[in-house]
């Protein structure tokens, strides 16, 4: 591979992880602009609904070859679903509803966090100083955040419920993360991927119906429709195909370090498109919780 080819594909690269990371900040927008016109667990069961039916196309055929792995190894798919697809992003909707999408996607990125912290406790990785400093960083951020500044509000802290779920949400992802870690060397990401989406609709169809029969019902127009499609083809299929993309031609670290950019993309989608107010205090948070995360994540070459 020529040189004028390699940089091609590398900015390429970062171009997809940069895309994907911006589909998902928009995730967030959409989870705080239709906090008012569905239920969490509505858009969440017809988020995932759509995303099964988008994959099937790419993913039919090694659902089929692959079938007696899919039933080896159920216990696992049923785990990963319950925590990656039914819970994860039904506790971001519950959290659109009182909480702003700046704060959630600051709040989202401290899931490497609790990443270090697990994988020291299941995995007995050792937890370095860089690890320590950075946990500290990020903890201060997000104190800074859910406090408005006012840290002495902690001796009597109440946290804003949205805030309290997106932590409960980050940790689900990074246990999610774990799980990803053990999946069946045997097993295509596209068998994954479909058969996780697919077994996380099914577990949010229950309470979908509960849900029906007792909140208000959907007004349905084109921009709940338009809201439905993005986050059930754009942010579920596209941006794991392209993140995937984006991690073949630049490597998974890199990749990583671009999704850190989510808040300053989510900023800028809120401010825009929701008219939320973007304060001094975000960008002191943003400044902790940062560089936090890369010290915690850096090791020598």
């Amino acid at each position: 591979m020529d040189s004028r080819t390699e940089k091609s594909q590398v900015m390429s690269g970062y171009l997809f992880a940069l895309g994907s990371t911006a589909i998902w900040a928009g995730n967030f927008a959409i989870a705080r602009a239709l906090n008012q016109s569905i239920t969490p667990i509505t858009l969440a069961f017809l988020r995932w609904t759509v995303a099964a039916i988008a994959i099937l196309p790419f993913a039919l055929k090694h659902l089929i070859a692959e079938r007696a792995l899919i039933r080896r190894h159920f216990p696992y798919i049923l785990i990963t679903a319950i925590l990656g697809i039914s819970l994860f992003n039904t506790l971001i909707y519950f959290a659109g509803r009182s909480t702003t999408s700046v704060n959630m996607s600051l709040i989202s990125i401290t899931f490497p966090i609790f990443i270090i912290i697990l994988s020291r406790i299941f995995y007995g990785e050792r937890i370095t100083f860089n690890k320590v400093a950075g946990i500290a960083l990020v903890i201060a951020g997000v104190l800074i955040l859910i406090t408005k500044g006012r840290l002495s509000s902690l001796l009597s802290i109440s946290f804003a419920p949205g805030d309290a779920l997106m932590l409960l949400a980050a940790l689900t992802f990074a246990v999610y993360s774990l799980l990803l870690r053990r999946r069946p060397k045997e097993m295509s990401l596209w068998t994954l991927q479909a058969s996780t989406f697919i077994v996380g609709a099914i577990l949010l169809f229950p309470f979908f119906l509960w849900d029906r029969s007792t909140a208000p019902a959907v007004q349905v127009n084109a921009g709940l429709v338009l809201a439905v499609l993005y986050i059930g083809i754009l942010a579920s299929l596209t941006a794991f195909v392209i993140w995937n993309k984006a991690i073949e031609r630049i490597g998974a670290a890199p990749a990583a370090m671009v999704y850190y950019s989510m808040p300053l993309i989510s900023g800028i989608l809120a401010f825009f498109v929701l008219g939320e107010r973007i304060s001094v205090i975000h960008f002191y948070s943003l400044l902790l919780i940062v560089p936090g995360i890369l010290l915690a994540n850096w090791r020598k070459a």
